[in-house]
């Protein structure tokens, strides 16, 4: 046992040492200079499967961090892009047609893209690891001096993957995850002064839940709702709202402790979950697992749900990336759709000031790279905003690919002291993103189907006007029906105008008379040819 703890501290000391040589190379990661660099990009999504099945397609959600294929426009920046499947040729040639003033082929000569080939349901992490061929491959294919590894979330697999490729892995360690947990987020709001709804600390079993959610209510006596959220949910999904509007009798004042605590467990089995295939009976044998946390229900008229985007580099510094309203959906408004840049003008500054202090207290903890922290505002009575802060993020959200495709495509500046982005040429710059583009008659088109009908109907991002639509998720369109977009504009009201442009086409390219299409021939190609069959 000894061996073993021992061997633990070295391997986790050796990450540590590892990950120090990023001081020395980490602006590669963002500068548009002619620095050589080797980015190896690992997209895993290596959190809790169970919970991420409840997200419809994401086993194509390894596309998500296909953006980094515009750090290609460095013309000495090299870039190994593996997944657990292969994409499709045509979402790459997508990519790397949007890279401004570089040929397509130089930037496809400085591409490697590797698959494991195995579509099973474990991170791509651990199916990498399982493949010493393949990780082989990719350790010939890095020049260690001149590398880094990005994730989308940092865990013990990742650490492993790192330290065997002898490569620093550019996020937060493994063990510091616990940050980035609802309740380790609570932790972090009370130890920076962040303002937040009342709650629990983690707890692991119904009687106990049952017991938080009562002292809650006893702290905060007028709660008509509570939220229980599992302490590793995804995007929302992981959340249920508990009524206490029917079970009155029982309040602070009308009952005894144990008459409400008996009352609350038995009302959870009533919870409205926020995923549609969960069930209390799953639900709660995933508390024993998971551990979960009571937080009060955030009531308003008129509430919004911000969040503040922000990055701790490897000295040691703070930086806010951006700010977003969140578009939220599901029953009760908790699950994450899409978003809107930049937040309201009305709290968008105060937003990054409390991401800040956030971002501080997790630099005093030892974390790095990627942070957000999602809100709840509602508007008082007199023109301002209570704002509460609701979680952490210690991986890249769905607000990181649409924000990081404006600044690759761009090489554009956010501003603080607006809170805006501008481009190079000076214009500010909006959008409006989303995941979950998703209708049942988008099924069955294929990623060149999607590519024709962009070119038809030019809605694709024009490099000159800086405006225009990108497409990613372009893997789950067949199957699922679901696709992902971010219309960047000159101003949000452009941006939601192109947004809805694209839902018009796609409806109507889409529809379920496929009798008056062309055939491809009649673009002059016959119907057997394809391009990728050599």
């Amino acid at each position: 046992m000894v061996e073993m703890n021992i061997s633990e501290l070295d391997r986790v000391d050796n990450f540590r040492s590892l990950q120090l040589t990023l001081r020395h190379r980490w602006k590669t990661i963002e500068l548009f200079d002619n620095s050589e660099a080797d980015i190896l990009i690992i997209p895993s999504l290596s959190i809790d499967q169970r919970e991420l099945q409840k997200i419809e397609g994401c086993e194509h959600y390894e596309e998500r961090l296909l953006f980094s294929l515009m750090r290609l426009r460095n013309p000495r920046t090299r870039l190994i892009y593996v997944t657990s499947m292969p994409l499709h040729p045509s979402i790459i040639d997508y990519y790397l047609q949007l890279l401004p003033g570089i040929p397509f082929s130089h930037a496809r000569n400085r591409l490697l893209l590797l698959s494991t080939y195995d579509s099973s349901l474990k991170p791509l992490s651990q199916k990498i690891l399982e493949r010493p061929r393949l990780l082989e491959r990719i350790r010939q294919a890095l020049r260690p001096e001149k590398a880094f590894m990005v994730c989308y979330n940092s865990t013990d697999l990742e650490a492993e993957l790192s330290l065997k490729l002898d490569v620093p892995l550019y996020a937060a360690a493994p063990d510091l995850q616990i940050w980035g947990s609802k309740s380790g987020s609570r932790q972090i709001f009370a130890e920076s002064g962040v303002p937040h709804p009342d709650g629990s600390e983690r707890v692991w079993h119904q009687q106990d839940l049952a017991q938080a959610a009562s002292d809650l209510w006893e702290r905060q006596p007028k709660l008509q709702r509570i939220v229980v959220k599992l302490n590793e949910g995804i995007s929302g999904e992981g959340n249920a709202l508990l009524d206490l509007r029917p079970i009155m009798n029982v309040a602070p004042g009308q009952a005894s402790i144990a008459e409400r605590v008996a009352a609350i467990s038995d009302r959870f089995t009533t919870m409205r979950f926020q995923s549609s295939q969960e069930t209390w009976e799953n639900f709660s044998g995933r508390i024993t697992e998971l551990g979960a946390i009571v937080e009060a229900f955030v009531e308003g008229e008129i509430k919004r749900s911000p969040s503040v985007q922000g990055r701790i580099t490897p000295t040691g510094e703070v930086e806010i990336l951006s700010t977003h309203d969140q578009i939220l959906g599901g029953p009760d408004g908790q699950i994450y759709l899409g978003c809107r840049f930049p937040a309201d003008a009305s709290y968008r500054l105060q937003l990054q000031q409390l991401g800040l202090q956030v971002g501080r207290k997790l630099a005093q903890k030892g974390a790095l790279e990627r942070f957000g922290v999602d809100f709840i505002a509602v508007e008082q009575e007199n023109g301002q905003w209570d704002i509460q802060a609701i979680e952490i993020n210690l991986r890249k959200g769905g607000t990181t690919h649409p924000f990081m495709t404006l600044k690759l495509l761009t090489n554009g500046r956010y501003d603080l002291s607006t809170g805006l982005f501008y481009s190079q040429q000076g214009r500010p710059k909006y959008y409006i993103a989303t995941d979950n583009l998703q209708k049942d008659r988008y099924q069955g088109l294929l990623p060149n189907d999607l590519m024709d009908i962009v070119a038809h109907h030019r809605l694709h991002f024009d490099s000159c006007t800086e405006t225009g639509t990108v497409f990613h998720l372009m893997g789950c369109l067949s199957q699922f029906g679901k696709l992902g977009i971010t219309s960047i504009g000159d101003s949000l009201q452009q941006a939601e105008d192109m947004y809805n442009k694209v839902v018009k086409v796609l409806d109507e390219e889409s529809r379920s008379n496929y009798q008056d299409f062309p055939a491809f021939s009649d673009y002059g190609f016959p119907m057997i040819w394809d391009g990728y069959n050599d």
